[in-house]
């Protein structure tokens, strides 16, 4: 992998992606700023050589610190990766299958990987490389986590229709809930609450109350299946996204939590799968806006209440990674956008303010490569 580090402080990461490159450039090259854009930029350039994290495709990735991410791939691997020098910190094997979710609990060193073997794997990065706990009951594949905001709960969501809550320190399942045909694909708590979100593939999303460990509101059912959620950060809407092919479903829809099954807006513009949904932070007297990603292979930022596509002029520059050979059946975005000298997580998406880099890790071992523009 190589870096282009500009004057501007601006960072480029490209993979070196031997003879199977030229095959795809004219496909990565649709991502690319025009002439005119890049002579508008003005950047002057030094290429670094960066070493790949992982030996397969990349899954998922999240933010460790501002300057860590944490990624899982189909190589089994959890990685702590410095993304501004280019290089890994450390490697945690642990799972005998792709690892399909990371979560890194707020201002902590811990690590959450949920994986195609079953279980939840929690790692500390200053204890080793091995794994500090382990959460073993699910009968298929992991694809939710999330930590409750005191630090003591997991709840974790699986394709086997089982919602769990855990013990964090003891690994102990408190609490188990069935439902039929919930196949859940993505959980997220809300802040400050003892509530629960999550998707699921019968097209519904469910709020739970962790201290009961029972569904408080069922949103309408939508025409496709809900692939991700996301909860505002004072935790009074919702953001969810459509599966989709051909512009049919493909949207993202604006729930208000405080009026259950209340649908604001949709969001609606993608012409496949929309793969990720996130709120982004509010600038001091900012618009509200969203950010989505799709497996059309683009990214679209959206004013919060209007549903109007935007693009944050404040921010300056806009990165974004793409695989040219993706695979339209696990494609996913990953999202870092920078603010000064601190991280704000918001799962799949981080905001980083002064320099937006959005990173897309779709499923695939040839790497990826990334592509700017500069906003008006």
């Amino acid at each position: 992998m190589r870096a282009e580090l500009c004057a501007c402080g601006c960072s480029f990461l490209y993979p070196d992606m031997g003879k199977l490159q030229s095959k795809f450039r004219k496909r990565s090259d649709r991502y690319r700023a025009s002439q005119g854009e890049k002579a508008e930029n003005s950047c002057d350039s030094q290429v670094l050589q960066y070493e790949p994290a992982h030996h397969g495709s990349v899954n998922t990735v999240t933010n460790l610190s501002p300057d860590l991410c944490v990624s899982g791939g189909t190589d089994q691997a959890v990685v702590v990766y410095d993304w501004r020098q280019g290089r890994t910190c450390q490697s945690f094997q642990g799972h005998n299958r792709e690892v399909t979710k990371v979560l890194c609990y707020p201002g902590s060193t811990w690590i959450f990987s949920a994986s195609r073997d079953k279980t939840v794997l929690m790692w500390d990065l200053n204890q080793g490389d091995e794994p500090i706990q382990e959460f073993c009951g699910h009968e298929l594949v992991v694809n939710g986590i999330a930590v409750s905001p005191d630090g003591t709960k997991l709840c974790t969501g699986s394709r086997d229709n089982w919602m769990c809550l855990w013990d964090i320190e003891t690994a102990k399942c408190e609490q188990r809930h069935n439902i039929s045909r919930n196949l859940v694909t993505h959980v997220c708590w809300v802040p400050a609450s003892s509530s629960v979100v999550q998707t699921s593939e019968d097209k519904t999303i469910r709020v739970w109350d962790s201290r009961s460990w029972q569904v408080t509101n069922t949103f309408p059912a939508k025409q496709y299946i809900q692939t991700h959620c996301d909860v505002s950060p004072n935790g009074n809407y919702l953001i969810s996204s459509s599966n989709g092919f051909g512009g049919q479903g493909c949207e993202a829809t604006l729930w208000d939590l405080r009026q259950p099954g209340c649908k604001v807006v949709e969001y609606r513009g993608h012409l496949q799968t929309t793969a990720c949904c996130v709120f982004l932070p509010v600038c001091c007297g900012g618009t509200a806006r969203v950010a989505t990603s799709s497996h059309d292979s683009s990214v679209k930022i959206w004013d919060q209440n209007t549903a109007g596509e935007v693009l944050d002029k404040e921010q300056g520059f806009l990165f974004f990674l793409e695989n040219p050979a993706f695979s339209n059946s696990s494609f996913s975005f990953q999202f870092v956008l920078e603010r000064c000298h601190w991280t704000v997580p918001v799962h799949w998406f981080l905001w980083l303010p002064v320099i937006s880099a959005i990173y897309c890790v779709p499923a695939s071992t040839l790497g990826f490569t990334i592509s700017s523009w500069k906003k008006d």
